[in-house]
């Protein structure tokens, strides 16, 4: 499988790094992202479920992989990049496909970047009910607005002692602010690298 790696095979700490519903491991803010994380202590290791490689090689879009190929996807990964401190993490869909084997592949710790807690204006298809009892230490990174979950719908969701919750200020889905609130892009994307490196170093 065609990986895009960050940092040395040294490392002391492993990242596996999943895109979203839409944009593969390319994209602006993935490329941005595992940049800015990757050091001499932390790799980050980029990757593409297989829907996303056939639109690679052909150029045309399709929809994600059913649950169970992204779910075996991710196995698949983690035994291949195994490493003694790997933590699993992925912008949206592929954070949540990521928890869902979390608690099964015991890793160091679960990153979820803007995780989808339901389809945006349909709060009554929530699909975060195993954040509720998950084991794995777990950092949850949500933009203030995300129309997938925003903060004020966030506060009311039962999660479990082992999640924590950062809020990127004024954050869409893809942790864009507006300009009325005087943070950028970038600015919001440094605080995103700044808690995962924290949350890393600590786990």
């Amino acid at each position: 499988m065609n990986v895009l790696k960050d940092g040395p095979d040294h490392a002391a700490a492993r990242v596996l790094l999943a895109h979203g519903a839409g944009a593969g491991m390319e994209h602006d803010v993935m490329h941005t992202l595992a940049q800015g994380l990757a050091d001499e202590h932390i790799q980050v290791v980029r990757f593409e479920f297989p829907y996303m490689q056939k639109t690679r090689s052909d150029g045309r879009r399709r929809p994600p992989d059913r649950e169970p190929v992204l779910l075996n996807c991710w196995r698949e990964l983690a035994a291949e990049f195994t490493h003694p401190r790997l933590f699993l993490a992925g912008k949206s869909m592929g954070g949540r496909m990521a928890s869902l084997v979390a608690d099964e592949l015991a890793p160091a710790g679960l990153i979820l970047l803007g995780f989808p807690f339901h389809p945006p204006g349909k709060p009554e298809r929530f699909r975060g009910q195993h954040l509720a009892s998950i084991a794995t230490p777990t950092l949850l990174l949500q933009g203030e607005r995300d129309t997938f979950g925003n903060r004020e719908a966030v506060a009311g969701y039962d999660l479990a002692d082992t999640v924590q919750t950062g809020w990127i200020t004024d954050g869409d889905h893809g942790f864009k602010p507006r300009k009325s609130s005087g943070a950028t892009l970038e600015g919001n994307l440094a605080q995103v690298i700044e808690r995962m490196r924290s949350f890393i170093h600590d786990h």
